[in-house]
């Protein structure tokens, strides 16, 4: 049996890659997560006693922690998720983001680099450090034109800032090292368990409360979205068939602009969940004002993991907004404890009962 550490596997993209894998393959994971605001244990709720999937609360800054979960489970591949990620928050408060992206990828990046050196030639070979990035370090696209993986970074933000950083430091440890990377850049990702501070969420939970969707600027700020699934089956594909060293751009080929995102959501919702108080949930969209340095466009240009690797996202936007929008209507309460933050408070009694002796850890 194979077993992979992953970092950050209680976030949005990191819950749905634990339920993907745990579901399609029979790797074990090691799951490490911080628990910060945006992690939740509520979204690993049907795994976290799955013989195969083993939850460890901590940080990638804790060097001893990290020894100790390679010593004991001698994992074969590394998938790092860990990361502070929304744009607003590092707006307002860049510091988590350069503690986190940047120290926390060294600190991890230290721990595996020695793990590694100290096995025989053929396991260094085979084992894989899977590195999670953005779309967003290379900055902003014009009308036409697509993101490669020989674009020039250009981030705009200080959380893309900081995952250009870690990038580099990736790329570093690889070309010094010899560490076997690869590292993957995404596009938006939108899909079940995503914390309703990104717009896809946002928008439906707060449409479900008749309350004004607010869209920044024109609206006409335009993205290429992923659904989350398709994404995990990526980030498989480039653990197991990609060529150290490379970096793979994963796109979704679904172009839309965030006043189109706003209007399909209000569409699906006039159709699955009518107002109560009649009319079209497009009467709630209201225009606000601009945020900071916000990019215009991000497209990426896919070919290399199509043409190299044999993968090609299945979902389109509409079936992907669809099964997104239904998810959220038949786990309002998973919203609920969200936006109350009663989702954190039922994690001690959890932690309480599940804790071993050797630390933060359920198994």
């Amino acid at each position: 049996m194979r077993t992979l550490l992953i970092t950050g596997g209680a976030g949005f993209i990191g819950s749905n890659f634990v339920h993907y894998m745990l579901a399609n393959t029979g790797y074990r994971l090691i799951n490490l997560d911080k628990l910060t605001y945006a992690g939740n244990l509520d979204s690993l709720a049907a795994v976290l006693e799955h013989p195969r999937h083993i939850f460890v609360k901590g940080s990638i800054e804790d060097r001893a922690l990290i020894s100790q979960l390679l010593e004991e489970y001698s994992p074969d591949g590394v998938v790092h998720l860990a990361a502070e990620s929304h744009v607003d928050r590092s707006i307002d408060g860049p510091r988590d983001f350069i503690q986190t992206n940047i120290m926390g990828t060294f600190e991890l990046l230290e721990c595996i680099r020695r793990y590694w050196e100290q096995r025989d030639a053929g396991w260094k070979a085979a084992f894989r450090f899977v590195h999670i990035s953005t779309d967003e370090v290379y900055g902003s696209l014009g009308p036409e034109g697509y993101f490669t993986e020989e674009t020039k970074y250009a981030p705009n933000s200080p959380y893309s800032a900081s995952k250009a950083a870690s990038d580099h430091l990736v790329r570093a440890y690889s070309h010094t090292f010899g560490l076997p990377v690869l590292t993957t850049n995404c596009s938006n990702n939108y899909g079940p368990y995503q914390f309703p501070e990104k717009l896809i969420p946002l928008m439906i939970c707060t449409a479900l409360e008749d309350k004004p969707l607010p869209v920044y600027g024109d609206g006409a700020n335009i993205r290429d979205w992923l659904f989350v699934s398709d994404h995990c089956s990526a980030i498989l594909t480039v653990l197991e068939k990609g060529k150290p060293g490379e970096v793979y751009n994963i796109g979704g080929q679904n172009e839309k602009n965030n006043l189109q995102v706003v209007q399909g959501i209000c569409d699906l919702l006039d159709d699955m969940q009518p107002r109560k108080q009649g009319g079209s949930y497009r009467e709630l969209i209201t225009f606000v004002k601009d945020r900071p340095g916000h990019d215009r466009r991000y497209a990426i240009d896919a070919a290399k993991i199509r043409v190299e690797l044999g993968w090609t996202p299945q979902a389109s936007f509409a079936t992907g907004l669809s099964k997104t929008v239904a998810w959220y209507l038949a786990n309002q309460m998973w919203c609920e404890s969200i936006r109350t933050g009663s989702y954190r408070s039922g994690w001690q009694e959890l932690i309480d009962r599940r804790i071993c002796k050797s630390g933060d850890r359920y198994e």
